[in-house]
């Protein structure tokens, strides 16, 4: 069983950049670096979609992904509070106070 190994957002930075700033081609870096080819490919979308934001580390998420789930949990809090009332206005149309 192989052990994972983990790089660190500078080394990741690098490679990236001599894929993309250098033009080498993504298989020589692989072999030179010592990576598989898919995890190099994989790195190179990230820092190309989120620039130096990208690897922000295990269990830390990225800027905007906390936001989208910031935003994702208030809006379903919201449509609880929609439902309830909802409800509460139609209990009170069947049963209107007396006065």
């Amino acid at each position: 069983m192989k052990k994972k190994r983990k790089y660190s957002k500078e080394f990741k930075v690098s490679v990236c950049e001599l894929v993309l700033k250098d033009n080498l081609k993504p298989q020589e870096v692989a072999d030179k670096m010592g990576l598989n080819v898919v995890i190099l490919y994989r790195w190179v979308s990230e820092y190309e979609l989120n620039g130096e934001e990208a690897f922000v580390g295990t269990g830390h998420p990225a800027p905007a992904g906390a936001e989208l789930r910031k935003l994702k949990k208030e809006n379903e809090r919201l449509q609880q509070e929609n439902e309830i009332l909802k409800k509460a206005a139609a209990y009170f149309v069947k049963h209107p106070a007396e006065r």
